[in-house]
């Protein structure tokens, strides 16, 4: 069966939240939920079965079949290609600390709250397609990602600069690289917030810091019916079809 978007396995004994958790990360576009177990057992099961590709692992660290988190580091080892977030009701600091160290992705307590929740699936997918869009990075780059999973960007002047409030160079590298990839058309802002992840208004915020700059120029396109569409496109591009239409 061919991949589709972020593979999603949740481990949780409680049939009650794991189906509340499946329910928000269904919210989010480019995410699937390929499997739901109650024990590590099951977990070891499904993960040893030839084809089961598992790209994110929603974890309770406390089932009923191991110990403590044995199940956490065990996943460590044995799939180290797996990002993991832990989703669990303790709250004691050698916990959190431990698995920490372990590399987990996240770490949100229960009860979860959904908007957190899905702001978490969102960054991790707008981080994952980042990185699969590059081979090598830069220091800058490196450090706005490891800020930005210890607790939210603050721009600093690394290579775009003192950035204005709102604007991240992690995203506006992406939304940069999006438009090399759609220089004949450009992008509109409903388009690009499917694309990053974010809110149309989030979306609408990078595009008009762009055009600031006079990086992209927006354009209105006229429909048979409703409001004109605002597309935003390079401005070598835009100034190339200008001049093909003269």
């Amino acid at each position: 069966m061919e991949k589709q978007g972020i593979q999603v396995l949740i481990i949780e004994d409680d049939f009650r939240v794991a189906a509340i958790n499946q329910q928000f990360v269904e919210q989010v576009e480019g995410y699937q939920v390929v499997k739901s177990v109650k024990t590590a057992e099951e977990a070891y099961h499904y993960l040893r079965q030839p084809g089961a590709e598992i790209d994110l692992v929603l974890l309770d660290i406390y089932i009923p079949d191991v110990e403590g988190l044995e199940l956490f580091w065990q996943l460590r080892t044995h799939c180290k290609r797996v990002d993991i977030v832990v989703i669990s009701a303790a709250i004691e600091k050698n916990v959190i600390e431990e698995v920490l160290r372990g590399g987990v992705i996240d770490y949100i307590i229960k009860p979860v709250d959904a908007e957190r929740f899905i702001k978490m699936l969102k960054q991790y997918q707008q981080r994952r397609r980042y990185l699969m869009s590059k081979e090598v990075l830069e220091q800058h780059e490196i450090d706005g990602l490891i800020e930005r999973q210890i607790g939210g960007f603050s721009p600093t002047k690394k290579a775009h600069g003192q950035l204005p409030k709102g604007i991240d160079p992690i995203t506006l590298d992406e939304v940069t690289n999006l438009f090399q990839t759609q220089k004949v058309k450009g992008i509109t802002a409903m388009e690009l917030s499917e694309q990053i992840g974010t809110s149309r208004s989030t979306a609408r915020r990078y595009l008009e810091y762009l055009v600031s700059l006079k990086k992209i120029k927006t354009t209105l396109l006229y429909g048979n019916v409703g409001r004109p569409e605002r597309r935003y496109i390079l401005c070598e591009t835009y100034e190339q079809n200008a001049t093909n239409n003269s």
